[in-house]
């Protein structure tokens, strides 16, 4: 499967907010306002719209700022792919794109709160391991980070997530 990935632009927030909610609607994770969490973010001071990508519509993935102590780090939420494309590469392309322009951005982490069995094949960890305490209330397994560039200095301390998120 050929996927185009591009930055999304405001002409894509409609179908981006239905792709959302479709992709979802029938999760066992979710919060059952994702796609209001979208766009909360991109109202938001943390919104990076270099990073705010969709893979043609068939998904679509939204990094913001945030900071742990006093260094800038990215929070990856979220990961939107529709039904019937999931299990054919779409996120996984999605989070290399992601991790690559915010790498070339200067970027040097990516934190997310997600499924600790998908997001470590995608080089994942525990959080806890890059210096990064786990929010209170937060499954620690659930609370993992990655190290996007190699010279990234040593992070120590709590996440402070955009206001959108609500934590």
């Amino acid at each position: 499967m050929e996927l185009a990935i591009r930055r999304e632009t405001p002409a894509d927030y409609a179908a981006v907010y239905d792709l959302v909610k479709e992709a979802f609607a029938s999760a066992k994770h979710a919060g059952g306002n994702e796609q209001d969490l979208v766009n909360a973010l991109r109202t938001g001071d943390a919104f990076l719209p270099k990073l705010s990508l969709v893979a043609e519509l068939a998904g679509h993935i939204l990094f913001t700022r945030a900071k742990v102590g006093a260094d800038e780090v990215l929070v990856l939420a979220p990961l939107s792919v529709k039904p019937e494309f999931q299990r054919m590469g779409v996120g996984s392309e999605l989070i290399r794109e992601g991790h690559r322009i915010a790498a070339s951005l200067g970027f040097p982490y990516s934190l997310v709160l997600g499924s600790e069995t998908y997001y470590p094949r995608m080089g994942y960890v525990p959080a806890e391991r890059l210096g990064v305490a786990v929010p209170e209330g937060i499954p620690p397994e659930n609370f993992m980070a990655i190290q996007l560039r190699e010279d990234a200095v040593p992070i120590s301390g709590a996440v402070a997530y955009p206001k959108e998120f609500g934590l």
